[in-house]
């Protein structure tokens, strides 16, 4: 049986959730996410009590990520933080955890809906479907990959706008 832990993002942080019987992890970059007063002691408290650790999610997880995004159309949506907390539950599944990502972040929550991976919420109800995000033209609507940068069309000129599609 795999060992259940949860990986938290700043929001579990700041919102006070932590398991007192599951291991806690979250990366060096979300401690730095946390500036109120309150939750900083918290955090503090809970590392110094060894209830959350700090680690690094590995690179070729982060890759495997990546690649996700762009099929998805979400990687314009997730700041690097938040690609490095699903990128650490991605390396605590392969190290044989049993991990479920701690986020109130819907963005976060629709690529964990799409990789498979257990989410839940501290302070929101969280998504119910999954969302994915297409780019098209507002005059020709010739349709276009989720990371194309430019921001008017190669056609007509007119302006290129990101549109919600939900997923089955």
């Amino acid at each position: 049986m795999k060992n259940k832990i949860f990986v938290l993002d700043a929001s579990a942080i700041i919102g006070g959730f932590y398991s007192k019987k599951s291991a806690n992890f979250t990366t060096p970059d979300v401690i730095s996410e946390i500036k109120d007063l309150k939750s900083k002691i918290l955090l503090q408290s809970a590392i110094e009590e060894g209830c959350i650790e700090i680690k690094d999610p590995d690179p070729a997880a982060l890759k495997r990520l990546e690649t996700v995004l762009n099929e998805s159309g979400d990687i314009l949506r997730l700041s690097e933080v938040d690609k490095d907390i699903v990128a650490l539950a991605i390396t605590l599944k392969n190290e044989g955890y049993d991990p479920t990502l701690v986020t109130d972040d819907y963005s976060m929550q629709n690529i964990l809906k799409i990789i498979k991976m257990p989410y839940r919420s501290v302070l929101t109800k969280g998504i119910k479907d999954v969302i994915g995000w297409v780019k098209i033209c507002k005059g020709c609507k010739k349709k276009y990959p989720p990371e194309y940068a430019m921001e008017e069309c190669e056609i007509c000129g007119s302006r290129i706008i990101r549109k919600r599609v939900k997923k089955p």
